[in-house]
């Protein structure tokens, strides 16, 4: 078995389905129903990975056979020395992504759990910009932008949870456009950006925003 298989966003795929069949097996009696859910469960974790060596299935699949509690805590207990945490990355690589910002404040990356980042985001609160970093293809898109809280809740567009918003703007150049016009791309997207990668189960948006305003 390969050591690492599991990407944070799959890893919270299973978490979810976890969560479904625990809360169901605490409040539905009928039997045919529960036994549904448990082989749904199994289907969406499995479905979630494009391709899974056999012992790799068996280990997921266990899913469906968890009874109590303590169980699910086991079960994503043992699966998380599979996960294939955020590729490695320096400071200097994150400076190179950004060369026209010569203050650039970058986080603290020894404070960070890669295990758990889908993609590495912090805010400049003295400038409110907002800048993310994502593999991509084997190698890293850095984007920076504007980020304008709304102070209101709604679906933000990376995780598709409801939660507090910000507007998140980035400035970007049109295919032919003359040298000094420019166009701009935003979304809305949550404040919190440590909850958002503890839930994002897709990246399809993300990455499809990433390569509308990447450079």
């Amino acid at each position: 078995m390969s050591t690492a298989f599991i990407r944070n966003y799959q890893f919270n795929i299973i978490k979810k389905q976890a969560e479904f069949l625990l809360k169901t097996l605490r409040t539905v009696a009928d039997r045919k129903v529960i036994e549904t859910v448990r082989y749904r469960s199994a289907v969406n974790v499995i479905e979630a990975f494009p391709y899974l060596e056999g012992d790799q299935q068996q280990m997921l699949e266990q899913i469906s056979a968890l009874e109590t509690a303590y169980d699910f805590q086991r079960y994503l207990e043992t699966l998380e020395p599979y996960l294939d945490p955020f590729p490695p990355i320096t400071v200097k690589q994150i400076e190179k992504l950004f060369p026209k910002n010569k203050k650039l404040k970058v986080p603290d990356l020894q404070s960070i759990d890669f295990r758990y980042v889908t993609y590495l985001s912090w805010v400049d609160i003295a400038t409110n910009r907002l800048f993310i970093v994502y593999p991509f293809e084997g190698r890293f898109i850095g984007i920076e932008g504007r980020i304008t809280p709304t102070n209101k809740k709604g679906y933000c567009l990376f995780c598709n949870r409801h939660q507090e918003l910000a507007f998140f703007s980035v400035k970007t150049k049109p295919a032919n456009a003359s040298p000094d016009h420019y166009a701009a791309i935003g979304h809305y997207v949550c404040m919190d950006n440590h909850g958002c990668n503890q839930v994002i189960t897709d990246t399809g948006s993300l990455e499809k925003f990433i390569l509308s305003v990447r450079k």
